[in-house]
């Protein structure tokens, strides 16, 4: 039977030009590797090598054989790095870098994913806002993060998009949702916003600004929180109403009471794994994008439904 070991010692006696070399540059003692060649002579029944003055010529059958013991060479090699590749996604500690709401997108199902299918892997996920992300992936302290696209400029990085999301106006009075939304109606509604801390920065907030001047009015608030969770709870109440991504509302349950419709025009957001373009990411890296790429565009299928 022939061997990867008969093949390596083929191949560098072609290399060297005598067995005694080839042993020399394997590390081996010259009668191990010349009883492999001759062994590897047996097992195809061909002479590999021919006597020429001190040194070795290749035969014809030689010739044809090296092109497939370089390759078979090869692919072990290359399983080897692929298995060597798996071990070194089974451990070590991951930094992802998430958008401010993507718990609402992800949440404990994508720590669960990924703790189950790399239980190696320690993992972090940190962010409070898109363009702090994408400053930190550009600096290098982050190799990959999901990032909300109009919330940061994109500018030397490379990103991929996975979903697409739909701003919604959401109520608990039926009656202000079988009307169209449009920007004069959202600047008389009574609202609840989240993103308090961050309302200068928050995407979500300048957009709506930005339209409803456009059309000459202003983005007025009731009440403001921090998150999202508790602006549903206030909009349930019937104390004000809100706006939300349709990705928030199916990922988790809707609280009792509320419904929602479009804004007139409609107004849309695209997630997107981000990086370095000129990054290897590791693989640990690249099994948790994985992992939040297929959960994104899961429920991008379901938004879309």
């Amino acid at each position: 039977m022939v061997t990867l070991h008969q093949l390596r010692c083929f191949l560098a006696t072609v290399e060297h030009g005598s067995f005694t070399a080839a042993a020399a540059a394997l590390g081996y003692a010259q009668p191990s590797l010349s009883e492999q060649v001759r062994l590897l002579e047996q097992g195809i029944d061909a002479r590999l090598f021919r006597r020429a003055g001190r040194g070795l010529t290749p035969t014809e059958a030689a010739h044809a054989l090296i092109p497939h013991a370089t390759a078979a060479l090869a692919a072990v090699d290359a399983g080897t790095r692929a298995v060597a590749g798996v071990r070194e996604v089974l451990t070590g500690t991951v930094r992802f870098g998430v958008f401010g709401t993507a718990r609402l997108y992800l949440g404990a199902g994508l720590v669960e994913d990924v703790l189950r299918r790399h239980p190696g892997i320690r993992l972090e996920l940190a962010g409070l806002n898109s363009a702090q992300i994408a400053a930190q992936l550009r600096r290098g302290t982050l190799e990959a993060a999901v990032i909300a696209l109009s919330g940061s400029s994109t500018q030397g990085l490379a990103v991929t998009p996975v979903m697409r999301d739909e701003l919604v106006y959401v109520s608990a009075d039926p009656e202000r949702l079988t009307q169209a939304v449009t920007p004069a109606r959202l600047a008389a509604a009574p609202l609840v916003l989240p993103d308090v801390s961050f309302r200068d920065d928050d995407t979500t907030r300048r957009r709506l600004a930005r339209d409803l001047q456009a059309h000459g009015h202003q983005l007025t608030t009731r009440v403001e929180v921090e998150d999202p969770e508790t602006a549903l709870e206030i909009a349930a109440r019937g104390l004000a109403d809100t706006v939300t991504w349709r990705g928030v509302l199916r990922a988790h349950r809707l609280p009792d009471g509320l419904g929602w419709t479009s804004l007139r025009p409609r107004r849309y957001e695209t997630f997107a794994i981000a990086h370095r373009p000129d990054a290897v990411l590791s693989p640990a890296v690249r099994a948790v994008a994985e992992l939040v790429t297929t959960r994104m565009r899961d429920l991008d299928a379901q938004v879309r439904s």
